[in-house]
């Protein structure tokens, strides 16, 4: 049998973020990414891989990912159970939902999440701080505000549907809605497909054009 072409990465640590997310970092082992990349990866020798957008930033010295267990999920279940030493098959980056240096200097950005799509929004504010960006978080519960501290102050808005400890009580559509963005603003949104869809259509009411939206479908 021939020897597959993954590259071999050493876990260092999952650590549980809620009850359902937790984050496995793991060795760079001297990979190049840009912020808004995706992995494919799974445990080492299993068929199962999956689509992670990078979590980390360009500057760090591992690679992480953020990961929403799912009940039905194979992969997802696996990786939770993962200990430091542990090998992981990683082939990337891949994906183009990547943010130029001509953009990140000229443009006013909005980053539209749900969920643990909020992944490559965590690289890509973390990766270039100078951005002109709001983030804007769509979540079921206060407590899946994934490390919002690491936003700076006032970046970050959590819409937040079952409890009222969120920046904002409601959908992001509802948020949207109420908060119209600048129509030269780049809008860009990752998550649940439905979301996206609703987004878009609200933002193109706004009077934002076609070319200012761009989407990163999880599921």
């Amino acid at each position: 049998m021939t020897k597959n072409h993954h590259k071999t990465h050493t876990v260092k640590e999952v650590k549980d973020l809620t009850p359902s997310a937790y984050i496995v970092r793991f060795q760079k082992n001297g990979m190049q990414f840009q912020a808004g990349q995706n992995l494919n990866l799974g445990l080492e020798g299993d068929t199962e891989k999956r689509d992670y957008s990078i979590y980390s930033h360009e500057q760090n010295e591992f690679l992480e990912v953020l990961i929403k267990e799912i009940t039905t999920g194979l992969v997802s279940k696996k990786l939770r159970k993962l200990q430091a030493g542990d090998e992981l098959e990683v082939d990337g980056p891949f994906g183009f939902f990547t943010i130029s240096e001509e953009s990140r200097k000229k443009n006013k950005f909005l980053f539209i999440a749900s969920g643990s799509g909020i992944a490559p929004f965590h690289s890509l504010a973390l990766s270039y701080p100078e951005m002109d960006f709001q983030l804007i978080h769509g979540i079921r519960n206060s407590d899946e505000a994934y490390e919002k501290e690491h936003y700076p102050e006032g970046k970050y808005i959590s819409c937040v549907t079952t409890d009222n400890n969120g920046t904002f009580n409601g959908r992001v559509t509802d948020y949207l809605k109420q908060n119209p963005p600048d129509k030269n603003t780049l809008c860009y949104l990752c998550g649940n497909v439905n979301m996206i869809y609703d987004a878009f259509d609200i933002l193109k009411e706004q009077g934002l054009p076609s070319s200012n939206l761009f989407a990163e479908v999880y599921f």
